[in-house]
């Protein structure tokens, strides 16, 4: 299953689908429309570029257009990887991750499907190295949740594709035959999604739960009965948002997944079948249970795997979905991963940084980050918390995020950031009171109509804390 399972479960069903569905729609991109046998077309003529190539590994200055898509693939059926360049990001930073490409190379690694490059605590973008078997069992775990994708589906395509979430979006629609509707550069990002959902009545999609909460003015008079399977993904979901987003995708099958870049995409998912007892803690929806292909679990404070529902500890994950590792990053590869006995065998885990436990029904609790725990005044706070009880305070109508900073003393306090016009914090502040005891209550509240999205569409918290 190694050696195939990346040709059985991704370039043979896409090489099956420009054959049997030669006419119909492949991609929709900024409002055209290619077919199968055009697709593989372009992909036929980039294969044709790579084979006078002696690298393993291309970076690809990503796009809007057929000829990226066709390029990723095409070097994929020329057993070679990519590395997604986005133009727009700072120069610097891409030239850093030529430079590291360009190492790799005369190092001749094969047998990669991509590296994407997540920031660094150093300054230095880290590759992340995913191989094709990675993305083999990734497809063979994606298909055995129970989802399912024809050729009469109409895919949204929403990601930068330095994003691995986007793979997803374009792979589970190519392997089946069906539509990809990407959404336009150089407009407003939610705006087109809407407008995708509604004009092109969108079936199946991944969003990040903060461009969902962007669409939430919207939802009485947005029509999206046309989904019917939506993924939420990329960060925490606010069980209210789901609830909410429900009665607007009327007829939506709806899932909450989970997974690092180091995982390949996924990990574990949660069914949110209906909106009643949906599983969440502070607020947030739960993660679910591994899947197929990842064994997770738990490590408590003592490092020691722990089965003990509601012990809490950092989520680590193994199986045939983790990396092999970072490029050239001997260091962070040490820290972040270890081998853990776990059922009766050694076995290598990813080191995830998340905090989670496992709750009575055996699904996995999300409680954020482990750095988002912080110290005041000598107590453990949980910063989810603080933002569960803010939502609250609002009906779950608007997002909150809470940021921990240091003071002129250097002693931790707490912002609360709030998504909504500026008004008096006094009645916010009293209602938290009420809820939680006073060393957790924010020092500062700041309004703001807009939260910052990083790339990902996900929460760019770094920006808040500069505007602290």
């Amino acid at each position: 299953m190694k050696d195939d399972i990346f040709e059985k479960l991704v370039l043979n069903p896409i090489q099956n689908s420009i054959k049997t569905f030669a006419d119909k729609c492949a991609f929709c991109i900024n409002g055209k429309l290619y077919s199968y046998q055009e697709l593989g077309n372009v992909i036929e003529r980039q294969r044709e570029r790579y084979k006078r190539s002696k690298n393993n590994l291309f970076p690809i200055e990503i796009h809007d257009d057929i000829k990226t898509y066709a390029s990723i693939i095409a070097l994929w059926m020329e057993k070679k990887g990519y590395v997604p360049i986005n133009p727009n990001h700072p120069q610097d930073r891409n030239n850093d991750i030529l430079k590291q490409v360009e190492i790799a190379n005369k190092e001749d690694i094969d047998s990669l499907a991509y590296i994407l490059f997540t920031s660094g605590s150093t300054g230095t973008p880290k590759g992340v190295c995913i191989t094709r078997e990675n993305v083999g069992y990734f497809m063979d775990s994606f298909w055995k949740t129970g989802i399912t994708v024809t050729e009469n589906d109409r895919c949204l395509q929403c990601f930068d594709l330095t994003f691995d979430v986007s793979i997803q979006s374009f792979l589970a629609a190519l392997t089946r035959g069906a539509c990809v509707y990407t959404v336009p550069t150089g407009q407003v990002k939610y705006l087109s999604v809407a407008a995708l959902i509604q004009e092109k009545h969108i079936t199946f999609g991944a969003m990040a739960p903060s461009l969902l909460a962007y669409l939430r003015p919207y939802f009485e008079e947005l029509d999206a009965s046309s989904i019917k399977t939506c993924i939420l993904t990329a960060e925490a979901c606010p069980i209210e948002l789901i609830k909410e987003w429900r009665q607007c995708a009327i007829n939506a099958d709806i899932y909450d997944f989970y997974g690092p870049t180091e995982g390949t995409i996924y990990c574990t998912y949660y069914h949110c079948k209906t909106n009643k007892n949906i599983l969440a803690d502070n607020g947030i929806v739960s993660i679910g249970k591994p899947l197929t292909n990842v064994d997770a679990i738990i490590l408590n404070e003592q490092g020691i795997p722990t089965t003990i529902p509601e012990d809490k500890g950092e989520l680590c994950i193994s199986g045939g979905q983790v990396t092999i590792g970072y490029l050239n990053n001997p260091d962070k590869n040490e820290t972040s991963f270890s081998t853990i006995e776990y059922n009766g065998s050694a076995k290598r885990f990813y080191h995830t940084g998340d905090l989670a436990y496992w709750d009575k029904s055996g699904n996995l609790m999300y409680l954020g980050r482990i750095d988002q725990q912080a110290k005041i005044q000598g107590f453990r706070v949980e910063l989810t918390e603080i933002e569960y009880h803010a939502r609250q305070f609002y009906d779950n109508k608007v997002q909150t995020a809470a940021i921990v900073f240091q003071n002129k003393q250097n002693l931790n306090e707490i912002a609360l950031f709030v998504e909504k016009e500026s008004e008096s914090a006094d009645s916010l502040i009293k209602f938290l009171r009420s809820q939680m005891p006073s060393y957790m209550i924010p020092t500062k509240v700041v309004f703001i109509d807009r939260f910052p999205l990083n790339n990902n569409d996900k929460l760019d918290r770094t920006i808040l804390k500069s505007l602290i």
